[in-house]
């Protein structure tokens, strides 16, 4: 994972040079952090269902977000799409995928930003268990406004994505419960 300068960041598709960042801490300096954990269940099977609706997009679909990808599951390199909002208030967020886990007790991604998005960084999506076999989703971003709605939004954002965190937690809960 290389630190990309800011105009080798655009070259390379992201429009932030901290690519692969959220895989790491700290954090970079200069944006808003989103660190958010929900316990989602117990078990391999809670962890597998969970593993698998994040990196399929499911839980982002399941939670009301219109989402296309370029592939089933995620891998480096894939684009995504999230639509969020309504009619002619409809905007595409455009991404693409910036690390993949899929480990014995890790399982998840990262996405970052890409030119046309309103904000500007990095977000991780991960499922893992412990040893005492509970079940956790972590979300971690980085990001700050891009586009100058977002940016008149001011500190609105941030908690907008907090409660989107939350909720995308509840979601995949449901999902593994009903596995």
């Amino acid at each position: 994972m290389t630190r990309l300068t800011a105009a080798a960041a655009v070259a390379n598709g992201v429009t932030y040079p901290h690519r692969g960042a959220t895989a790491r801490r700290p954090l970079p300096d200069g944006y808003n952090h989103l660190h958010h954990r929900t316990r989602i269940g117990r078990g391999r099977a809670a962890f597998e269902a969970a593993g698998t609706a994040v990196t399929t997009l499911d839980a982002h679909r399941t939670s009301g977000l219109r989402v296309r990808a370029d592939s089933g599951a995620v891998r480096p390199g894939t684009r995504v799409e999230v639509g969020l909002g309504v009619g002619p208030l409809r905007v595409s967020v455009p991404c693409e995928v910036i690390w993949t886990a899929y480990e014995p007790t890790r399982t998840g991604f990262a996405y970052g930003t890409l030119p046309g998005h309103p904000e500007c960084g990095e977000e991780s999506f991960v499922v893992e268990i412990d040893d005492a076999g509970a079940v956790w989703f972590t979300v971690t971003a980085f990001s700050r406004p891009d586009a100058w709605y977002t940016r008149l939004a001011g500190p609105v954002v941030p908690v907008l994505q907090r409660g989107y965190a939350a909720w995308l937690g509840r979601r995949l809960r449901a999902l593994a419960c009903a596995a």
